[in-house]
């Protein structure tokens, strides 16, 4: 009987291909119970030092999971009550936004009726067309929002329950991952095993960190050039950026959109665009590779990638997840002689490549 070794390249390469479709296609298909179980993954990690800190203090093991879930859960409501309250100061302010948009929309049904020859009652024909069809997708797009506000619902039950079962059955978890393999592989599996441990929370805390500084420096950009809802915008921009690459696209479309809403002068706009991208310019080159990157080795093509299949096979948050999940991917590759290659292709050492490429050079000289 054939062992894997003793298989064709062909054979194996097309296993290892499979194999990674039938895990997207898993991921696609029970994502509703896979992607909330993931999140408590991630939460259980990033709490587990503080549950920890709790049990040398002399607190009962289970108690002191707990108190770290309840703290977690309290960082994430003071966090939503401050964008909430925002957004309720947003919504008492609808008249003037009324206002502001009314005076931006003559502004620039002037500009395209002086540059486009298209006039006033023109344009109104088109917007009224296109308000009737949004009209008649009207059902759908409610049944898609309760959908949306029933997940956010299954999220917030299950996060907590979800985390401390991980946290309470974590060592029954880590001798079932074990005991899966042969004996030879025990000492690899640990290993990667604990390097999950420490690519997930240190990955975590780099982001807080980066979202922390982030959110401080769009603060004080808005408050320069004195738009309104500044910290509400700062913050919202920084929570977005947590996506990766694609989350700072949105976030600077989103706080043009209400700075439009609520300015007086379109020249806002580009102030908030500019300190938009200055803060991306500094997060990218700075932030990024010394807060963040540099606790996940995975080079930018692959994460960008990575970004679009996340969340094309789990909406915003397979987005989320995509890095850390790319850089265990990367742990285990590393480990497996056959998936080594893949391991290289997935990290940000050319040293290593350019290396190797120099070693098959010289064997190839007679």
């Amino acid at each position: 009987m054939p062992t894997l070794n003793s298989l064709p390249f062909y054979s194996k390469f097309s296993s290892n291909l499979i194999s990674i479709v039938l895990i997207g296609l898993l991921i696609y298909l029970g994502q509703d119970i896979l992607m909330p179980l993931c999140f408590a993954i991630v939460l259980a990690f990033l709490l587990l030092p503080v549950s920890n800190l709790f049990t040398r203090l002399g607190v009962p093991e289970v108690i002191s999971m707990l108190l770290a879930i309840l703290l977690g859960l309290l960082v994430i409501v003071a966090v939503g009550y401050f964008l909430s309250s925002q957004i309720a100061g947003f919504v008492d302010d609808i008249p003037k936004i009324k206002k502001n948009l009314s005076h931006h929309l003559q502004t620039v049904q002037g500009w395209i009726r002086d540059n486009f020859k298209f006039s006033k009652k023109e344009q109104q024909q088109a917007v009224q067309e296109a308000t009737k069809n949004m009209q008649d997708s009207g059902p759908g797009m409610l049944g898609t929002t309760f959908l949306s506000a029933a997940s956010v619902l299954v999220y917030i039950v299950l996060l907590p329950i979800y985390a401390f079962l991980i946290m309470y059955y974590r060592s029954l978890i880590r001798k079932f991952f074990i005991n899966l393999f042969a004996d030879s592989h025990k000492a690899k599996v640990e290993e990667v095993l604990h390097e999950s441990r420490t690519i997930i929370q240190s990955y975590m805390v780099g982001l807080l960190i980066e979202m922390a500084i982030v959110a401080g420096l769009n603060a004080g950009g808005f408050l320069l050039i004195g738009i309104e809802y500044p910290i509400f915008l700062a913050v919202m921009a920084a929570i977005l950026n947590m996506i990766p690459y694609v989350g700072m696209l949105i976030a600077t479309v989103i706080c043009m959109i209400v700075t439009l809403t609520t300015a007086q002068n379109l020249s806002d706009i580009f102030g908030v665009a500019i300190v938009l991208v200055i803060v991306q310019f500094i997060d990218n080159n700075f932030l990024m590779p010394y807060v963040v990157s540099s606790k996940v080795k995975i080079n930018a093509l692959v994460s960008i990638v990575g970004v679009l299949i996340g969340g094309a096979l789990a909406g915003v948050s397979g987005m989320f997840l995509s890095i850390p999940g790319i850089a265990i991917m990367k742990a285990v590759f590393d480990r497996v002689d056959d998936l080594k290659p893949w391991g290289m292709v997935l990290g940000d050492d050319r040293s290593d490549s350019r290396a190797t490429l120099r070693v098959r050079k010289k064997v190839k000289k007679p």
